[in-house]
């Protein structure tokens, strides 16, 4: 009996000893031993009536026994392979459902933002996860809350934090107050376990929770007020101290305008004189006094309501509202340097482009440089044509460069002033193709006399839009170019320079007097005009024989177009003369006369020349 207690033991033992942490293997061994004792409390009461057993039959017994022990032996064996199965398999089933969290945290992580714990203008930590149906948000919510409650709570002021382990999360205490609940989602999101993520936060929560108690105290807050007093004070004495020096600074301008300050002169024109300039100045110096002043308010108002915490947060956002204007003004000067770089670089290029083709347009117009085809009157009005095109293209190129270019209101500019050119540009448009045209089709230049119409002048300004014309009464008359497009013009000063033009004038002599003596006497008239050229010669057409007399037309050259008027009138003088002094008379339009001893019709003092 003692060897078989011995083997159970070792059996129990080897049992405990290969699956010490398994409960139910525990279990199933203590159920065996304690079957095993009452076996042997059982042999030792009944030792006497089993003494009269045989040995045989005790030896039958010990057997069955030692089967029976076998065989729970075997079960316990085949419990311990299924309980190890059993482990493995929740825990490999913990390790994906964990594996599998942290791979969906870590693939929200990017996309979703924290909610920060933002106590009276301090983040405490960020909450990512939900609780108990709270979102992190109003868990955030709840938290600053607790906290400002704490912060004005006195009779809370010997308490500490410390924390409370529950089955699924780590509560932070104050007292008797939850701060925060850690849940495994927490620690998750911050890559810690529960208890580290939690032994993280208490200095934290510790340090804000001294500093609103401090904030709240009686004694801190007279400090605050009497601080408070004393900034009003400060900017009181500023304001006094800048209003003081902008004074002095307005009676220094006062006496610097009286005494030293010069009018601005350009070309002996008086752009600004002294009195204008000095008001200038004042204003300025205002100006400037009020951005001072605004200067310090900027800054004090954010001090005043910093000082208590309650304004605190307010304070900041007032902070915000100056410095964030400024400080994005000042980002978008140092983000813009680069597209600034690029369009002083465009522009140089743009510019000394059009200088090389300034160069080659005086070079033409002088007629240093020739080109087939290309006249030297075409050099200006092309190189206006490039240079607007250039200019066009770099407008063009620098437009995206520029701040605000893709802002709609700066695109709705840009639509307005296109759909208003549009709308109003189809006459203009017309006259500046009217002008490239007559440009290039060169019918007159500056200083050409030429004929409109009914409109005789010198032209005396050429435009993309109108023509502007001097008649001989010194009348100025504005002629659109669309119109000179549409009519005839008569050049006087061209045909002058290049042939030399043809004056004329029809006077009508009767039948009476010989046509070769008329043809003699016009052509002398004509010569002894100032103006007309000997060579070619003067000649005369015979244009019509009416019923009572001929028409003789004299035609002389002439070089200068501009006293075109002058010369036909003293032409006609000429002819006065000399046929007065030939003694013919001139029968025009209609001259009756009777033979009959009545006057002639040459003037007395030619006939007493006679």
């Amino acid at each position: 009996m003692k060897r078989l207690q011995v083997i159970i033991l070792f059996v129990i033992a080897l049992s405990v000893i290969v699956l010490p942490a398994q409960a139910q293997l525990m279990k199933k061994a203590e159920e065996l031993l304690k079957t095993v004792q009452k076996e042997i409390g059982t042999d030792s009461l009944n030792g006497a009536s089993s003494d009269t057993l045989s040995i045989e039959e005790r030896h039958r017994e010990d057997s069955i026994r030692l089967q029976e022990m076998a065989l729970q032996l075997q079960e316990m064996k085949l419990n311990e392979i299924l309980l190890r199965s059993q482990l493995e398999a929740n825990q490999m089933w913990d390790s994906l459902k964990l594996a599998e969290q942290l791979s969906r945290i870590d693939s929200l992580r990017a996309v979703t933002k924290g909610v920060p714990v933002i106590v009276e203008g301090d983040t405490l930590f960020t909450l990512y996860a939900e609780r108990g149906g709270y979102s992190a948000f109003d868990r955030a919510e709840m938290i600053t809350d607790v906290l400002g409650k704490i912060g004005k709570d006195r009779s809370a002021s010997g308490d500490t934090i410390h924390l409370l382990e529950n089955p699924d999360c780590i509560d932070i205490m104050y007292g008797n107050k939850v701060i925060v609940s850690i849940t495994e989602q927490d620690a998750l999101w911050q890559g810690v376990t529960r208890e580290e993520l939690a032994v993280s936060y208490v200095p934290i929560l510790s340090a804000k929770i001294d500093s609103l108690k401090e904030g709240y105290n009686i004694l801190e807050i007279a400090k605050r007020a009497a601080l408070f007093i004393a900034v009003i004070l400060v900017q009181y004495m500023l304001f006094k101290l800048t209003n003081y020096l902008f004074r002095k600074l307005r009676r220094r301008i006062i006496r610097f305008k009286r005494e030293r300050l010069k009018p601005v002169i350009i070309r002996d024109y008086e752009l600004l004189n002294t009195n204008l300039l000095g008001r200038m100045l004042i204003f300025l110096s205002n100006i400037l006094r009020y951005i001072v002043l605004l200067v310090q308010l900027a800054f004090t108002v954010p001090i005043l309501f910093a000082i208590f915490p309650k304004t605190e947060k307010l304070a900041l956002k007032i902070f915000l509202y100056i410095i964030d204007p400024i400080k994005m003004v000042l980002r978008s000067i140092v983000d813009y340097i680069p597209n600034l770089f690029i369009i002083i670089v465009i522009w140089y290029c743009i510019k000394y482009i059009i200088k090389g083709l300034r160069y080659i347009t005086n070079e033409i117009s002088n007629e240093k440089l020739k080109i087939a085809g290309f006249y030297p009157d075409w050099a200006q009005p092309t190189f206006n044509i490039v240079r607007f095109l250039l200019y066009a293209f770099m407008i063009a190129m620098i437009y995206p460069y520029l701040p605000g270019s893709n802002s709609g209101v700066f695109q709705g500019i840009s639509v307005f002033v296109g759909l208003i050119v549009s709308l109003g540009s189809s006459t203009v448009i017309g006259n500046i193709i009217a002008g490239l045209v007559i440009t290039y089709m060169r019918p007159f230049k500056i200083g050409d006399k030429i004929k409109l119409n009914d409109t005789t002048g010198n032209v005396i300004e050429k435009t993309p839009f109108v023509t502007r014309l001097r008649t001989p009464k010194n009348e100025v008359v504005t002629i659109p170019n669309s119109f000179i497009m549409s009519s005839h013009t008569v050049n006087y000063s061209a045909s002058a320079r290049q042939f030399g033009l043809i004056i004329h004038t029809t006077v009508t002599i009767g039948y009476d007097a010989p046509w070769r003596l008329v043809h003699q006497l016009l052509i002398n008239a004509a010569r002894i005009t100032p103006g007309v050229l000997e060579h070619p010669k003067p000649f005369v057409l015979e244009t019509e024989l009416q019923d009572y007399y001929p028409c003789y037309q004299i035609n002389a050259y002439i070089k200068d177009a501009d006293r075109l008027a002058q010369i036909t009138s003293d032409l006609h003088q000429n002819i006065q003369d000399v046929f007065n002094e030939a003694g013919v008379e001139i029968m025009s339009p209609h001259y009756f006369a009777k033979r009959d001893g009545s006057a002639s019709t040459i003037p007395e003092d030619y006939l007493r020349s006679e």
